[in-house]
C-alpha cells in the first residue's frame, strides 16, 4: 500500500494506492489520525488506484469518515471502481458516503 496527502488550502486529499487491508492499516491509521488532528474540514479520498480493500481496511475508511463527520466536516471519496467499489455497494457504504 503507498499513500500520499497533498494539501490544497482547506482541503486535504488522500491518494491511496495498492492494497488496504490487514497489514497495510498499521500504515494508514497514524496518517488518518494526522488528518483528524489538524482539524481540515474537507477531506477527499482518492482511491482510483486502490485494487483491494478488506475489513481492516473499511474500518480505518468509516473511522476517518465518522470522525471527520463528527467534527463539522465533510469526507468525499473520488475514484472507487472494481474491488472495493463491490465492497462498498455490498456493505451499503455507497449510500452512506459521497462516492463520485
Amino acid at each position: 500500500m503507498y499513500h500520499l496527502v497533498e494539501k490544497d488550502g482547506d482541503v486535504t486529499v488522500l491518494h491511496i494506492r495498492g492494497e488496504l487491508d490487514a497489514l497495510s492499516c498499521t500504515d494508514i491509521r497514524p496518517v488518518l489520525d494526522a488528518i483528524v488532528e489538524e482539524g481540515k474540514h474537507t477531506v477527499v479520498v482518492n482511491l482510483s488506484e486502490l485494487q483491494l480493500i478488506d475489513s481492516s481496511g473499511v474500518g480505518a475508511i468509516v473511522s476517518l469518515y465518522k470522525r471527520i463527520r463528527a467534527n463539522g466536516g465533510e469526507v468525499r471519496f473520488v475514484g472507487v471502481t472494481a474491488q472495493p467499489l463491490a465492497i462498498f455497494k455490498l456493505l451499503r457504504l455507497d449510500h452512506a458516503f459521497e462516492l463520485a
